[in-house]
């Protein structure tokens, strides 16, 4: 039994590989064809794998932490402060503009409130994996817009704060109140994390600091699961509370934590996405398909106008706006685990399939734009 777990989740990873050599020759985000071994391998697929699901699971819950940790590393909690001083109106904006088309398409679909409200979060929240590995390959790290970009991203990220366990609450059953009750308690703890990230963070991170890439790996890899776990349990994300870890985290330690857990990160997120495909059943999908485009294609407008709002108010030029509006198109991890919440729930067959072929689509088309629109500085 041990051995045919091995070998399949052997050539799984083989697998996923040469898929990611594939998605790099071609230039676009892995995340589609991981998404694609998924529905291929999984229930229904062209030959389903009988690894152990619990283990893959785990795996894939590795994945989204270790993606929002490393995220975190690219922010201090004086960049996040100002971030959310002088980027609410565009994060309002971002939510207005890109909530309202999923919630609406639930509801004419004739699905319950609560599956629209996780719909409207899918078509609202940008990839920030996606989008990190774009800007670090078509090099716009240090470009003009991609300030307006980050600070996008990290609102969104800290609305899922309040977002996941609200949420969270009600799926299981809850009243408002105890949603309300959780959501004061997430607030707390990222207010919590955020003072000491701000206050503290540069001696945390001279304390853990050492030269051996051994036990920085050890400390920074168990602190992140540790607060991750603590978070999951104040009924905030997981992902969130790693997010928090990693503004936490500064200094050099920040060079050598990336080069130590970059690897892991790639392995387990590689996991995350192969994971989700696993559980969706391929032949849901052409039936979903049309109405995938369809709200892709008007998603990719309303955050082409997010983007394109939060450059001008910077003060950049129209070609800085379309490459902010053009880099916030693609859709990836948080928009996985969303759907995830309800497709465990049971609460709505559609919203896996649509999901899954909206994520799909969005990770194609959200690379491709960026690289395409207004390429030059």
């Amino acid at each position: 039994m041990i051995s045919r777990i091995f070998i399949e989740l052997g050539a799984a990873i083989v697998g996923l590989a040469v898929l990611g050599r594939l998605a790099s020759r071609w230039g676009f985000s892995a995340i589609p064809l991981y998404l694609l071994a998924g529905l291929a391998f999984g229930n229904g697929g062209l030959l389903p794998l009988n690894v152990s699901q619990e283990f893959v699971h785990i795996g894939a819950e590795i994945g989204v932490v270790l993606l929002l940790f490393m995220l975190g590393l690219e922010y201090t909690g004086e960049e996040l402060g100002a971030s959310l001083r002088t980027g609410l109106p565009s994060g309002l904006v971002d939510f207005a503009l890109n909530f309202s088309p999923g919630f609406a398409a639930g509801l004419l679909l004739g699905w319950g409130t609560m599956a629209a409200v996780l719909l409207g979060g899918v078509t609202w929240i940008s990839s920030s994996g996606v989008i990190a590995k774009v800007l670090a390959e078509l090099g716009r790290l240090g470009n003009p817009e991609t300030p307006a970009v980050l600070s996008v991203l990290v609102l969104e990220d800290l609305a899922m704060a309040i977002y996941l366990p609200l949420v969270s609450v009600l799926l299981v059953g809850r009243g408002l109140q105890e949603g309300l009750v959780s959501v004061l308690i997430a607030l707390a703890a990222v207010g919590g994390v955020l003072f000491v990230a701000v206050r503290w963070g540069k001696s945390l991170s001279r304390a853990v600091a050492h030269q051996s890439d051994e036990i920085i790996l050890l400390s920074t890899f168990g602190l992140v699961l540790l607060v991750a776990g603590l978070a999951q349990r104040l009924q905030v994300s997981a992902a969130v509370g790693a997010f928090l870890v990693g503004i936490a985290v500064s200094g050099p330690l920040v060079e050598q934590t990336h080069r130590t857990l970059a690897p892991l990160r790639d392995l387990f997120a590689a996991t995350f996405f192969f994971f989700f495909g696993l559980e969706i059943d391929p032949a849901t999908l052409p039936r979903v398909l049309p109405l995938a485009a369809g709200l892709g294609a008007v998603t990719a407008l309303t955050k082409m106008a997010t983007g394109w709002w939060a450059a001008r108010r910077a003060g950049l030029a129209p070609p800085g706006r379309w490459r902010a509006g053009a880099t916030l198109v693609a859709r990836g991890e948080f928009s996985i685990v969303i759907a995830g919440l309800g497709v465990s729930a049971g609460l709505e067959p559609r919203l896996g399939p649509l999901s899954a072929a909206y994520v799909l689509l969005m990770a194609i088309a959200g690379p491709i734009l960026a690289r395409f629109v207004a390429p030059r500085v």
